[in-house]
């Protein structure tokens, strides 16, 4: 066993307890959104400034991946933490709540990267124990804008790629510091759903001198619910939602068309398949059933997140006794699945509840009064540097 392996992580994540809740709320009180944070990765640089790291910046957005090379050549992984917020407004009441209105850290991505900072500076220290390449990915656009992606297409994870990739992703209603897990499948696929149902406007009076697109519409949204609860098996499901329907200007006027806007959720590519197939052809179908026409497209979204079992056992192993399998997959999605389509990993989620309190009661993801048991980061400050070291060392075995 290594030095690296022997090393007591949790202590050594605890002794940097302050810096590393300071940074996370740093970026919480200045959430940014999409692929341009340069505030975030001016805080995060500033964080690991003077520790003996290459770092390069992405040029199409304002991710960075920061290299630590040990003692000679050997295996590489990468630990990923991303940086962007999303368009909520903060009701937390925290004093270090969103000074950005509309604007809010209701994901975690700001624990995500202050805690890979954190890691980054702990392994910094003992890089003389171990042998090959760490690489910290810090990630924008993560909300729906494929930074993830925008930097692989950039070759910044390197040529080869890395051996093998982690990351960790806080969960508010699971219990604290519990370590969620599963082989295989562990979100879905994301894509948007938008349709255009054209008729001819005229007056709401006067229906039977127009084609109404409105009824046709909601004809279509049922015809779409009844695709997936009849035609869809329960062992490959398909959630498809439309949660936007916009038309007309007023009271009195049938407009000319309704634009409906969804998203198609799956767990493996032949439902992902299945579910654009049945959106077009449904949208297409009942339209034309009624005079109307249907204008149709299906913006691809992330791939399915899916885990590598080694990966995962590595994770359960190091998790010890607050390991806990997932028992089904989440229809949630994530881009560190641009990742784990390229490089074995895993994702994990890390319960962030208070002590004592029931998890399943906590204000949930991307909801404005979302908040974090900041005692739990530590925790993931230490996994993190057990992940990466224990790969180096021992590969899958």
């Amino acid at each position: 066993m290594s030095v690296a392996e022997q090393f007591d992580w949790v202590a050594a994540a605890e002794a940097g307890r302050d810096e590393l809740i300071a940074l996370r709320r740093a970026i919480h009180a200045e959430p940014e959104l999409g692929l341009d944070t340069p505030l975030t990765r001016d805080k995060l640089e500033s964080a690991l400034a003077g520790l003996p790291l290459a770092i390069c910046r992405s040029e199409r957005c304002s991710g960075l991946i920061a290299v630590l090379d040990g003692t000679s050549p050997g295996r590489t992984v990468l630990l990923r933490g991303d940086m962007d917020a999303l368009p909520i407004q903060e009701a937390t009441g925290l004093d270090f709540a969103s000074r950005h209105p509309g604007h809010m850290h209701a994901c975690g991505h700001d624990s995500h990267s202050a805690m890979l900072a954190s890691a980054a500076r702990i392994l910094s220290s003992h890089r003389d124990d171990f042998a090959g390449r760490i690489q910290f990915m810090f990630q924008p656009g993560e909300e729906g804008h494929h930074g993830a992606r925008l930097m692989i297409d950039e070759g910044l994870l390197g040529d080869p790629l890395p051996d093998a990739a982690f990351a960790l992703h806080i969960w508010p209603t699971l219990p604290h510091g519990a370590v969620g897990c599963r082989a295989g499948t562990m979100l879905a696929s994301t894509d948007t759903l938008r349709a255009r149902i054209v008729g001819r406007g005229g007056h709401a009076a006067m229906p039977h001198d127009a084609l109404d697109p409105v009824p046709v519409a909601a004809e279509i949204v049922l015809a779409l619910q009844s695709e997936v609860a009849r035609r869809t098996p329960v062992t490959d499901p398909i959630v498809l939602s439309i949660t936007k329907i916009s038309a007309g200007t007023t009271h009195n006027v049938l407009p000319d068309a309704v634009e409906l806007l969804g998203t198609l959720r799956t767990l493996s590519p032949e439902a992902r398949s299945r579910g654009r197939d049945a959106f077009e052809r449904i949208c297409t179908h009942v339209a034309a059933a009624h005079g109307c026409t249907a204008e149709v497209v299906i913006e691809q979204g992330y791939p399915p997140t899916i885990n590598d079992a080694r990966a995962v056992a590595l994770v359960r192993d190091v998790a010890g006794d607050s390991f806990v399998e997932l028992s089904v997959s989440n229809m949630g999605g994530e881009d560190f699945s641009y990742v784990l389509e390229r490089v074995p990993g895993a994702m994990a989620f890390l319960g962030v509840a208070p002590m004592g309190e029931e998890a399943a009661s906590r204000a949930p993801l991307h909801n404005p009064s979302m908040m974090i048991d900041e005692d739990v980061l530590p925790k993931g400050v230490a996994l993190h540097c057990n992940f990466a070291t224990r790969f180096l060392q021992r590969g899958w075995k």
